[in-house]
């Protein structure tokens, strides 16, 4: 990984963090992009001290506002030459809206990622060999898109019971793999890739925004 650029969502805790400090161990140069510039900064001093890489880098990115997004591309292409590989990693299990008004699971685990590989793709390309990973879940067995609804709602379903909850977290998953194929297909003929990963059930900050009870209910089942 020498030479090459990654950008990992959420790159400061969980999967993101494990993958980041991997990464920056093959000579990687890595961006975080996270919401939280002090837990970056914290990651980006363990990576350090455990890799000895000075090539990790924070640059801010809420994907619960697509203004956000579009900030973080824009001073992504000015800044870096290069973007070998895409990690959309972030993500929640949550209640509540985002900033431009859909659920905030559809919105952060689905559209905000959605955005920002569109943004980006022309980037990927030039490096030759792009590569784009989202992080789904085999949840996503589970999940079931509501056109109308959705469009009515800007929501894959509300938090109000947990197996609705979860439900919602099921279908965004289930929106990481449709983008998936349907960015493949797209892409073919190119140099960029595409892949949809179910990581397997890891202990990670996933259901932080939930009550102690809707853990319980959820973590034995994370990723």
């Amino acid at each position: 990984m020498a030479g090459k650029t990654v950008v990992i969502t959420g790159g400061n805790t969980g999967i993101g963090k494990a993958t980041a400090l991997h990464l920056a161990r093959r000579g990687a140069r890595v961006i975080l992009a996270c919401r939280n510039r002090d837990k970056a900064e914290a990651a980006i001093a363990d990576i350090h001290q455990e890799t000895g890489s000075t090539d990790v880098f924070y640059m801010q990115l809420d994907l619960a506002s697509l203004k956000s997004v579009r900030c973080f591309t824009e001073t992504f292409l000015k800044t870096e030459k290069r973007l070998d590989l895409l990690i959309n990693n972030a993500g929640l299990v949550a209640d509540g809206r985002t900033e431009d008004g859909f659920g905030i699971q559809f919105g952060v685990n689905h559209l905000g990622h959605f955005l920002l590989t569109c943004q980006l793709l022309e980037r990927l390309k030039e490096a030759g060999g792009g590569r784009v990973i989202t992080l789904s879940s085999m949840a996503y067995r589970w999940g079931h898109i509501d056109f109308q609804t959705l469009a009515e709602t800007k929501h894959l379903g509300t938090g109000r019971y947990s197996w609705q909850f979860f439900s919602a977290y099921c279908s965004s998953k289930l929106c990481n793999v449709l983008f998936t194929q349907e960015l493949a297909k797209r892409l073919e003929g190119t140099n960029v890739t595409c892949y949809s990963v179910h990581p397997g059930v890891v202990k990670t900050e996933l259901s932080r925004n939930v009550s102690l009870w809707q853990k319980f209910f959820i973590e034995p089942i994370a990723t």
